[in-house]
């Protein structure tokens, strides 16, 4: 037997949970917990910019969580925060540094996030979570579980998907939570999607309902889009999507 079969026999199976919050990852882990699969970690990432119904979402979720099995979410959050890289983060790359000094644009701030420039979802969801996953994998044998449906194949990399796995759609998902109690707060009913409530990936008329339905959270978005910072009323940048990082 080679030194890394050794090594691979004697490591602990960890089992650690991706959760976004949406239906997709709160029906997986509801019936993770329900069907008696093994959990050891649940993982979240909070942007800071949910919408207050997904905080309490994630409150009850976890109280269901440690009343089963006697563990709650992990948490991760970037140290500085959304506002920080949108409006102060200073520039290192020199490729980042030339293209803004080409734009007349100032080296520091990530601007508003926009679907070509999509460094919300990285630095504050996606590099957290991959960071804490693959620190587990460096210490045991760990199993990855993934909230992607079945109807989402093109998603499907390496990991674990029990969704798929059950042969449960993005409907059936939702459906499932409604049936047990989770319904966010009505946000499904409102919005297309559950994600940040300044998601960059927002419809115009997912806007127009931010605008009717969240007013409070409205009226911040609006001083973003306008290019001024909340704290100190300077304008920091221009088109943000002419803005590489």
């Amino acid at each position: 037997m080679s030194k890394l079969e050794v090594i691979s026999f004697n490591k602990q199976i960890f089992h650690a949970v991706s959760l976004s919050g949406g239906k997709d990852s709160t029906a997986m882990l509801l019936l993770m917990i329900e069907r008696g699969l093994p959990i050891n970690t649940v993982l979240w990432a909070d942007t800071g910019m949910e919408f207050p119904e997904m905080y309490d979402h994630i409150s009850k979720v976890d109280d269901y969580l440690y009343r089963e099995r006697g563990i709650h979410i992990t948490m991760l959050r970037h140290p500085k925060g959304f506002e920080y890289l949108m409006f102060e983060e200073e520039k290192q790359k020199p490729s980042s540094i030339e293209n803004r000094q080409r734009l007349g644009v100032p080296l520091y701030g990530n601007g508003w996030p926009g679907v070509k420039v999509r460094w919300c979802t990285g630095q504050l969801k996606t590099h957290l979570i991959s960071k804490e996953v693959n620190r587990i994998k460096g210490e045991y044998q760990a199993l990855h579980y993934v909230g992607i449906a079945a109807d989402e194949p093109k998603r499907i990399k390496n990991e674990q998907y029990p969704l798929v796995d059950w042969g449960i759609t993005e409907a059936e998902a939702l459906k499932l939570c409604y049936d047990r109690g989770y319904d966010w707060g009505g946000l499904y009913e409102i919005y297309h999607r559950c994600s940040c409530w300044c998601c960059p990936l927002q419809r115009i008329d997912e806007l127009r309902k931010l605008r009717h339905h969240h007013p409070e959270l409205w009226k911040g978005s609006a001083i973003w889009i306008s290019g001024l910072s909340p704290n100190s009323g300077i304008t920091l940048w221009g088109n943000s999507s002419k803005i590489g990082q």
